[in-house]
């Protein structure tokens, strides 16, 4: 508008007056849209960055209460796709949103408003061209959607080969796989690629569409308000702002197929989100458990008739499993390889729930218990040994967190490893690496050892735990356990044989079932599978 009076009241009029007073209206309205877009951009941004913050916190708290069942269901790689780049799609949606939304439908608004102020007939035009472009983008997003959960769902992919790799470049290194994995690696690329640039050659014809129709109607205003201006039913003040008012509906239109595409993008990914969200952990603390206080305090376990079958297994992977075993008793859970050996161990803690039977540990049904006050009382020392970047204390005071040097020392020393602490060049206070990668095999396994038992446990799961130590070292760790331990049941899960035959009883297992039970010297008599492991092992 104020051009259009610059060029009818001031240039066409010879009033360099009029120029001058519309030109200061123009730059006192500029320089009050450069304070409300800086005020625009510090909100949009603050508000975005928050919302994301806020979200991934309250993502990552959900996973921490998912049991292992929800865990294998997403696989770690998909989590941490959802945690970070989906999480950042809808930080852009808030950005875009905050910045464009109300921006871009005021601008379309009012610059239709003040083009039909003009004339109504040059309007017209836009009456028809709008609806045309909002069909045609709506054709196209609709298409374009699938496309959007299928990239993804590639980029989980992708991320799991990465995540893969990187936690076992040292076996890829041994092995001189590297060519195999980045084969593996450019097939996933190139699937994500190939999925992301058939939605982007459908998404990008939205521009091309909206140039195309909106050229037509600048056309169209052109000729039909020339002829309006020949005719003197037009100032050519007002053509020209009409056109102006054109390029402005033209960007707002650009600006808000952006959002709506962005939008598109996001949907799928706010998709993904809500599912880790929405889930239910499997694991929960039941009516019962929250009604009673009941705590480990004696450590006897009986398993009735359990079995177990993973959520995508196809058969049980433990069946009809029943046996007890009394407080402060040491149980060697003996099998091949695949017999369920783990599985069952991890039954215990509830770290997944049993398909069909019961747990009893002192008397109570495992899930009578609230699942930390249980946690508290049966400590597990993995096959596989966790450490996390920190100290050693740190890593120590997993086991208890308030525990004091003493309590440290006195489970070092009985796990073996304070020795080799103290060795350290800080000692306890010596910073481990992503994983405890500084140290060895053995010493991480010592670690873990001692750490849980700090918790002074009444159960206590060691599986195969000390497998990356020697005889001798396992013979102390051994001895130590049971004089520090002599009222704590303890299930060991071995594939050696002094320490099967130094055990209260061994449980073996064959394919998920209990093939024999009973002190060593028992099964010597009864059990061929016993006789056959020590004549192996011999």
């Amino acid at each position: 508008m104020f051009m259009a009076r610059i060029v009818d009241e001031g240039v066409l009029l010879g009033d360099i007056a009029v120029v001058g007073r519309i030109g200061i209206y123009m730059v006192l309205t500029s320089l009050v849209s450069l304070v409300v877009s800086i005020s625009n951009v510090y909100t949009s941004s603050y508000a975005s960055i928050g919302f994301s913050t806020d979200l991934r916190k309250e993502i990552f708290s959900k996973i921490q209460e998912f049991s292992f069942t929800e865990i294998d269901r997403f696989s770690p790689a998909s989590l941490i796709t959802r945690l970070t780049n989906d999480i950042t799609k809808l930080q852009q949606v808030i950005l875009m949103g905050l910045r464009l939304m109300l921006r871009s439908p005021l601008m379309l608004v009012v610059s239709l408003f003040f083009v039909l102020r003009i004339n109504k007939d040059l309007g017209w035009i836009l009456a028809f061209s709008i609806p045309a472009l909002a069909i045609g983008l709506y054709v196209i997003l609709r298409k374009a959607f699938p496309y959007f959960m299928i990239v993804q769902q590639k980029l989980d992919n992708l991320n799991e080969v990465v995540r893969e790799n990187l936690i076992n470049i040292r076996v890829v290194k041994f092995f001189v796989r590297e060519d195999f994995e980045s084969k593996k690696f450019r097939a996933k690329s190139a699937d994500l690629r190939d999925v992301v640039t058939r939605a982007s050659n459908i998404v990008i014809t939205a521009f091309p569409l909206l140039q195309l129709v909106m050229n037509f109607s600048i056309l169209a205003v052109l000729w039909l308000g020339g002829v309006r201006v020949i005719d003197s039913l037009l100032q050519m003040g007002e053509l020209i702002s009409v056109v102006n008012y054109l390029a402005q509906i033209l960007f707002a239109l650009m600006m808000l197929s952006m959002i709506v595409m962005t939008i598109a993008r996001a949907s799928a990914s706010s998709e993904r989100i809500l599912e880790v969200l929405t889930t239910e952990s499997s694991l929960k603390d039941t009516p019962e458990a929250l009604q009673h206080d009941c705590r480990v305090e004696q450590g006897s376990v009986e398993f009735r008739q359990v079995s177990f079958r993973y959520a995508d297994g196809e058969m049980d992977a433990l069946k009809n499993i029943t046996f007890r075993i009394n407080p402060g008793e040491t149980v060697a859970v003996v099998g091949a390889t695949g017999s369920a050996k783990t599985t069952l161990v991890q039954l215990i803690p509830r770290l997944y729930d049993v398909t069909q039977g019961e747990i009893i540990i002192d008397g109570h049904a495992i899930k009578d218990y609230q699942l930390d006050i249980l946690h508290e009382g049966v400590g597990v020392v993995l096959q596989k040994n966790v450490l996390f970047s920190g100290t050693v204390a740190e890593n120590l005071r997993w086991g208890k967190e308030n525990a004091t040097m003493q309590e440290m020392e006195e489970a070092t020393r009985v796990a073996d490893a304070h020795d080799f602490i103290m060795n350290l060049e800080a000692g306890y206070e010596t910073m481990l690496e992503r994983g405890g990668s500084n140290l060895s095999g053995g010493q991480r396994q010592r670690l873990c050892i001692a750490r849980a038992l700090l918790r002074k446990p009444k159960v206590l799961i060691l599986d195969d735990s000390t497998s990356a130590v020697d005889t001798d070292t396992e013979l102390r760790i051994r001895t130590n356990l049971n004089r520090m331990l002599h009222d704590t049941t303890v299930f060991i899960i071995t594939q050696r044989l002094n320490t099967m035959q130094s055990a209260d009883r061994a449980l073996i297992l064959d394919d998920g079932e209990i093939v024999a039970l009973g002190s060593p010297a028992e099964l010597l008599e009864t059990s061929e599978m016993y006789r056959e492991f020590i004549t192996h092992n011999n």
